[in-house]
């Protein structure tokens, strides 16, 4: 067992949650909480630690990095930057980190981007079920969503680093066609399964 899996609470299961810029990773990951509930389930974010950092340095409004809005976009691409600096040193620095809150059997990491990300978690929680999801819609729908695509942020290892990752447990087309309560069966047939 690894140092960082000693540290925290083992979890039954990890599904590990990747998809573009406004698919619906979070808005799916928050309902898939409220469907399993709070004592039993939690969301982590490998981003979180970043932007703490990030809002410790700079002097930052920490919740409003951890938002959805545009003041986050203002600072994505020094992010980026940094954040792959760090990696570059241990790749698993920011996934260590975030593993420190766990304290529930079924963990929700809401931001896999990276290889290194689910490796890191099979690695480190090697006795639990990892689940892996790749949730997808249309450049239309996302922009409909609000995603602009932005050069240094949409076509860099922080987007792009799964797309040819084939070894998804379950994708999920996100375009609307489909209801949230289907796609929450299908979520929580996957925690189950």
């Amino acid at each position: 067992m690894s140092e960082a899996a000693k540290e925290t609470v083992q979890p039954r299961i990890v599904l590990l949650v990747s998809g573009k810029r406004k698919c619906g990773k979070d808005y799916l990951s928050d309902a898939l909480l409220k469907r399993l509930g709070l004592d039993s389930a939690q969301i982590l974010r490998i981003s979180e630690p970043i932007k703490r950092h990030w809002a410790t340095q700079k002097g930052l409004n920490l919740g409003e990095l951890l938002g959805d809005g545009a003041y986050k976009e203002n600072y994505r691409k020094e992010m980026i930057i940094w954040s792959d600096e760090q990696r570059r040193q241990d790749y698993g620095v920011f996934c260590r980190e975030a593993c420190r809150m766990m304290n529930r059997e079924i963990c929700i990491i809401s931001d896999v981007r990276r290889r290194t990300d689910i490796q890191f978690f099979h690695e480190t929680f090697e006795r639990c079920r990892i689940r892996t999801l790749r949730i997808e819609a249309s450049d239309d729908t996302r922009t409909g969503r609000g995603w602009l695509f932005e050069s240094g942020v949409d076509d860099v290892p922080s987007e792009c680093d799964l797309d040819d990752f084939n070894e998804w447990d379950l994708r999920i087309d996100n375009n609307g066609q489909d209801d949230t309560t289907t796609i929450l069966e299908q979520l929580v047939a996957l925690v189950d399964g």
